[in-house]
């Protein structure tokens, strides 16, 4: 989509006589010039490089137009531009970090162009990393194979000759160092290998995938054990205050103090949360509720509009959703590893859930990656799938355009949280995190954060089978059996359990432990101490 910065909370970065403060970066060969827009988001500045310039070529324009490009070789370009492009843009603004913190390899090359003032001081390139490193730290965000690029080694040295000649080291020795076995020449070179290499401290995203971030790493430390390489993890967390529902803030407000998402890292701020009635939280896990079905209910029916859909279709969209109803949510980056179709593999049970008297209702959301062909064909299927039977248009909907706001309302409405990715291919995931704080229950397979936060003895939410297994079909097939039963004997008896319409005991007792357990351990906050603790403070010598 064309963006025009000037429409933007966007001002370009000047010098003192008013003029854009622009760097240069050698990139196949050609003098690629970047300008510097600053965003300030709250009391954080955000820098964004432009390469929209008069001097530039046509092609070199092209370089931050688009994020996810598709042309391998213009993607290595943005990773030039972005690395020693941004360590560049800092010093150029009088900007001096003492860390520099790498999230995934696309800035990987921000290193070389730390240690370029060694090298200039007559240290090669080797020894000029070992200073560098000192201030990086590297987060791998992605145990998928796809999410860690690689180049052929050729395409990399056309990227960085000028440079490398102009600092004076040989591109091949980068090469070298991007490769899991340096001296293998059909090895490719691979960005998150060139971060890892050259950064001081590394870790994963949650507990489990620092676990997995270690086996799959292992052999950049072949000398070491598993256990011993040297990734770590720092678990993610949400920032509450973004996330919370109107109704569940002011339930907040009364009984935990308005301070409460100040002080959201103690433990003892959310002991209270016990002490709230049934009968508020409930009313709040209401107002939530009701608020999403109506958005469904307008959005879908815009939804199926726009798509030409029958009109029965469209007005089963009206009538969409009961605010009384089980309300399951699936929301997330559409791939095949995420399993959308596991939660419709069985028609017969799925018709069962969805069309009984005691229903539930399904909203389903994401946005496949723009070049991810299966995950663009799992929605196809999905779309396929939905005339199995009529009644299924008011029961389960599939929103576009999945965005923020979308996904704000999700996390604040639905019942029940479903995750249900291919183990261990789950870095992390936040969104549960979201739905959690919101008094939404969890239903997800044991990876990514949810074995730091799933707890059997105080029933804070399900859990499926975490383990692997090469044969996926198998693992599909026992993961949609345990995920129906899970649903039919347990979660929708639990939430339909009230009486005399007071509100299901049970299933408010297992809200109220889920949001004392989960609400404190996955905040940005608690986030943000841990990489200031574990990742940018160097440990004693």
């Amino acid at each position: 989509m064309p963006t025009d910065p000037e429409l933007l909370p966007a001002t370009l970065v000047r010098d003192d006589a008013g003029a854009p403060i622009t760097v240069t970066i050698p990139v196949h060969g050609e003098e690629v010039v970047a300008q510097i827009w600053r965003l300030q988001v709250g009391r954080v500045p955000i820098f964004l490089l432009d390469t929209q310039r008069p001097e530039n070529s046509r092609l070199a324009r092209w370089i931050s137009s688009q994020l996810y490009v598709g042309d391998p070789v213009a993607r290595l370009a943005q990773y030039v531009v972005l690395g020693i492009g941004g360590v560049r843009a800092l010093a150029a603004m009088g900007i001096e970090p003492e860390v520099v913190h790498l999230n995934e390899g696309h800035a990987a090359f921000a290193t070389l162009e730390r240690a370029r003032s060694a090298i200039g001081n007559g240290h090669s390139l080797d020894e000029a990393l070992v200073q560098a490193r000192e201030g990086t730290v590297f987060t791998t965000h992605t145990p998928v194979p796809a999410g860690n690029d690689v180049y052929p080694g050729h395409e990399v040295m056309q990227a960085l000759e000028r440079y490398a000649s102009e600092a004076g080291v040989d591109p091949w020795r980068i090469v070298e160092l991007g490769r899991t076995h340096e001296f293998d020449f059909d090895e490719p070179f691979g960005v998150t290998q060139f971060a890892l290499r050259t950064s001081r401290a590394a870790n994963g995203v949650a507990r489990r995938h620092g676990e997995v971030a270690r086996e799959m790493w292992h052999a950049l430390w072949s000398d070491r054990s598993v256990d011993d390489v040297p990734i770590g993890h720092v678990t993610n967390g949400v920032h509450l205050p973004s996330w919370v529902g109107p109704a569940m803030a002011r339930l907040f407000d009364r009984h935990l103090g308005k301070d409460w998402a100040v002080r959201a890292t103690d433990p003892e701020t959310w002991t209270a949360v016990d002490d709230i009635p049934d009968d508020d939280l409930w009313a709040a896990r209401n107002d939530q509720r009701s608020a999403l079905v109506d958005f469904v209910a307008d959005r879908s029916t815009a939804d199926r509009l726009q798509r030409g859909e029958s009109r029965e279709y469209v007005e089963a969209a009206a009538r969409a959703f009961d605010p009384h109803v089980l309300t399951l949510g699936f929301a997330r980056r559409i791939a095949t590893y995420k399993r959308l179709d596991l939660l419709i593999r069985d028609a017969d049970r799925a018709i069962g859930l969805l069309d009984s008297e005691r229903p539930v209702q399904l909203i389903l959301a994401g946005k496949a990656h723009p070049r991810d062909d299966a995950g663009k064909s799992l929605v196809q299927e999905l779309f396929s799938r939905r005339g199995l039977d009529a009644r299924l248009g008011e029961r389960i909907v599939f929103l576009h355009d999945y965005d923020l706001a979308i996904a704000a309302r999700l996390v604040r409405g639905c019942d029940v949280w479903i995750n249900v990715p291919r183990p261990p291919m789950e870095a992390s995931g936040t969104s549960g995190m979201k739905s959690a704080v919101n008094g939404g229950l969890q239903l997800s397979v044991l990876d990514g954060w949810w074995p730091e936060a799933y707890d059997e003895e105080t029933h804070n939410g399900w859990a499926l089978s975490g383990e692997s297994d090469p044969d996926h079909v198998a693992q599909d097939y026992r993961h949609a059996a345990e995920l129906y039963r899970t649903l039919e004997e347990e979660i929708v008896p639990a939430f339909y359990s009230g009486e005399g319409g007071r509100p299901p005991q049970a299933w408010l007792a297992m809200v109220k432990a889920s949001i004392r357990s989960i609400a404190p351990k996955f905040t940005a906050a608690r986030m943000l101490d841990d990489y200031v603790a574990r990742m940018y403070r160097k440990p004693p010598a």
